[in-house]
């Protein structure tokens, strides 16, 4: 390597085009070959820059978000479950409703494919420049009850809190102690307003002051989280999405 390309590629490291400079000399090489006129040459160097740059901060958001697996719509068949159609996906695709604080929750019963559709929303988020935070309730809870002693829930709590979308799996799975409850509500109560939400869960919001324990706490959390809403149920009745494509190790079984 010539002595002027380790001077440009230093400035780079200088001004913290870290990517561009080790890209540098294969530009530069690409640029000669080419005949790019000036403007051409940096209009690909700053683009270059700028495509790491994505690419290092969308795999720094998906470890942050700690999704339990990487699905993504192309493996959603929208046709196997009762709760979408294709007009309401597509207008969730455009995830608007994020700016706009919403709330999606998601009803129906275990394996219907509420965690996968939610999971594949965030995962569409965070490729268009979103922070989404995946966590289950048992999991929240834990959390909110230890990040003033355990660094690691502190630093797990400051990236749920400034996300813009926050994914509560298993909601109101089981009940919840008087602390947990007012854990929960001040929670909600913080992030109102501040980030939309995505919530799972195999019980109504109707049946959730059961599991709070607290009629009145449940409706301040009902209030806050209802206000710009959508629900999607997933039918009763409809097959669990898990079992029909279970993976097994010998033939010829049946559950």
């Amino acid at each position: 390597m010539s002595q002027p390309y380790q001077a440009l590629q230093e400035k780079c490291r200088t001004l913290r085009l870290a990517e561009t400079s080790k890209e540098l000399p294969s530009l530069l090489r690409e640029a000669e070959a080419k005949g790019w006129t000036y403007h051409e040459f940096i209009h690909e160097v700053l683009s270059y820059e700028m495509h790491c740059r994505e690419k290092k901060n969308s795999e720094k958001l998906m470890k942050w978000a700690e999704f339990p697996e990487i699905v993504t719509f192309k493996d959603f068949r929208i046709e196997e479950q009762s709760a979408i159609g294709e007009k309401q996906l597509n207008v969730l695709k455009e995830l608007s409703w994020i700016d706009e604080y919403f709330t999606l929750i998601m009803m129906g019963p275990t394996g219907v494919g509420k965690t996968f559709l939610s999971t594949a929303l965030g995962i569409h988020a965070i490729e268009r420049g979103y922070q989404v935070s995946f966590i289950s309730m048992e999991r929240l809870i834990y959390v909110l009850k230890s990040k003033e002693h355990i660094s690691k829930s502190k630093t797990r709590y400051k990236r749920i809190t400034s996300s813009d979308l926050i994914i509560i799996d298993d909601l109101m799975y089981v009940a919840f102690e008087p602390e947990e409850a007012h854990l929960f509500f001040q929670f909600i109560y913080e992030m109102y307003d501040k980030a939309a939400f995505i919530l799972t869960s195999n019980k109504g919001p109707a049946e959730w002051g059961k599991f709070l324990g607290d009629q009145t706490l449940t409706t301040a959390i009902l209030d806050r989280l209802l206000h710009r809403s959508e629900i999607l149920s997933f039918k009763e009745d409809q097959d669990s999405i898990r079992m029909k494509y279970r993976k097994v190790l010998f033939d010829n079984q049946s559950v």
